[in-house]
């Protein structure tokens, strides 16, 4: 993900979610005024696992009982 970069006006217009996106994610903003740039950023470190995406359909247990599984069924490797 790219550092968001806005003008004054954008800033003045939108500046309370402009500041709650740099606090979730971390990634600074910057502003273009006058040719010169400036820089909203964080700064406490982010955890960046607190922003992972909880996917319950993950396997959850043994590492080793993936060694058994068989995806033939699932995969179609008939290749053209």
């Amino acid at each position: 993900m790219m550092m968001k970069s806005v003008t004054p006006t954008e800033l003045r217009g939108n500046l309370f979610n402009l500041l709650d996106e740099v606090l979730n994610t971390g990634l600074p903003l910057e502003i273009n005024r006058g040719g010169k740039r400036l820089r909203i950023v964080l700064v406490e470190k982010v955890d960046k696992l607190q922003s992972l995406v909880r996917r319950p359909s993950v396997i959850l247990g043994d590492p080793d009982d993936l060694v058994s599984l068989s995806w033939e069924q699932e995969v179609n490797l008939d290749l053209p």
